[in-house]
């Protein structure tokens, strides 16, 4: 039998935050609201900061939902800025559609892990039981750089059209290391693809 845990814990409360601001970034940048958007943007980041380090240091708040949810968080709030700040033209077109193919790829892997890890008979209700846990994932180390990094880009971009450094040769040199540690975490998750799901053994 699979684990049985409590949803409601406080990583995963600051995670589903995270997704509900991901939104409020769009329109902001749509908007051409840049100040405000950096604001929001802060606090999504002080959100990702929270939930990593109360799962770190609490046991109980820490949970098998979480390792799927706080990424998936950051994919979305991730994919809603870059298509936004292409939109707006702080990001180029190719570097977004790489950013946003990578994460819908693994997005799609990580239904298929929990369709996967689920005991027969597998039934819908069972599947979206958040209480009902199967697998943990574990992020890549270079996962956890490009994470950083194209947060570090999302950042950067925002603060341009406020200080006026849109055409800069820096924001170029990230979107470089942007595309080079997406396309090597993809493959980082290709190819320790087993290594990243750990299956829970039921009680």
């Amino acid at each position: 039998m699979p684990q049985y845990e409590n949803p409601w814990t406080i990583p995963n409360l600051l995670s589903m935050t995270r997704i509900g601001l991901a939104p409020v970034l769009g329109y902001l940048i749509l908007e051409e609201d840049f100040n405000i958007a950096l604001g929001v943007f802060a606090l999504a980041g002080l959100t990702d900061l929270l939930d990593g380090f109360i799962a770190r240091n609490w046991a109980n708040q820490k949970s098998a939902l979480g390792s799927a949810l706080d990424p998936l968080a950051d994919k979305v709030l991730i994919s809603i800025l870059y298509i936004s700040l292409t939109y707006a033209d702080l990001i180029p077109v190719p570097l977004t559609y790489m950013i946003i193919s990578r994460d819908v790829m693994l997005i799609a892997a990580v239904f298929y892990v929990r369709y996967r890890t689920l005991p027969t008979p597998r039934t819908l209700a069972k599947y979206f039981n958040p209480c009902y846990a199967t697998a943990r994932l574990k992020p890549t180390f270079i996962s956890k750089v490009n994470t950083a990094v194209q947060l570090i880009l999302v950042a950067a971009s925002l603060a341009a059209p406020v200080f006026n450094y849109a055409d800069s040769i820096y924001l170029q040199i990230l979107w470089c290391c942007t595309a080079f540690t997406t396309a090597a975490s993809a493959y980082s998750y290709y190819h320790y693809g087993r290594k990243t799901v750990q299956v829970i053994k039921g009680k």
